[in-house]
């Protein structure tokens, strides 16, 4: 099954579950109130599918036939797949509440469930899965800019961020102070960053092992 669409930064819910009747009605749901949806009989139909990079969220039945909700979920997280799930289930008990809640799950919900239950848990989700984007493409840009400054700017801006002063870096790195303050004010400005702490928030926010460098 494919997916085209130019609605790029539409809100894409994706409904997994073995009950024709309740992912028709889920969809309907979400229809009404603006969401689009797509739905999915087991979670092998999910992974076959080729899906659009849309936020959202998804809506896991727990027990289906093959792998489960649970089992989803816990691949999804192996292949770094941070889309928000909401379990939906009647077959729900503390143990695979817990189990769901601690792997990351927004909400764990039971059948039936009200609408305006589901739909505030659908608008949480969503609205996590647009930060993370946003958050991820930051970074990304982050990792651009970082990656056009010059060993010594990256190894002044560490310094800067761990709170020494450019005198001090200036004596570790056995260079001028002058010369410090023109590798930060590079770094500064080919981050585009407006601050000090806007500087530090950068640095912090690379993965790790481009800090490690």
């Amino acid at each position: 099954m494919t997916l085209n669409t130019n609605t790029a930064d539409r809100p894409l819910v994706l409904i997994v579950d073995d009950d024709e009747e309740i992912r028709s009605a889920l969809r309907e749901l979400l229809l009404s109130v603006g969401i689009d949806a797509c739905c999915f009989g087991s979670t092998q139909e999910l992974l076959r599918a080729d899906l659009p990079e849309r936020p959202g969220c998804l809506i896991l039945d727990v027990r289906m036939p093959g792998a489960s909700g649970l089992d989803l979920q816990q691949r999804l997280a192996l292949n770094g797949n941070t889309r928000p799930i909401i379990f939906l289930t009647g077959h729900g008990d503390i143990a695979m509440t817990v189990q769901a809640m601690k792997a990351g799950a927004v909400d764990f919900l039971t059948k039936p469930v009200r609408d305006q239950t589901l739909l505030d848990a659908v608008a949480a989700a969503i609205e996590k899965d647009v930060s993370q984007r946003a958050a991820a493409r930051r970074i990304t840009q982050h990792a651009a800019r970082f990656a056009t400054l010059t060993p010594r700017e990256r190894e002044v801006l560490g310094e800067v961020a761990r709170g020494r002063l450019n005198k001090q870096i200036a004596f570790d790195l056995g260079i001028s102070e002058i010369t410090v303050k023109l590798h930060r004010g590079n770094a500064t400005r080919k981050l585009q960053a407006t601050s000090v702490g806007d500087l530090i928030r950068i640095w912090e926010a690379l993965p790790a092992e481009l800090r490690g460098r």
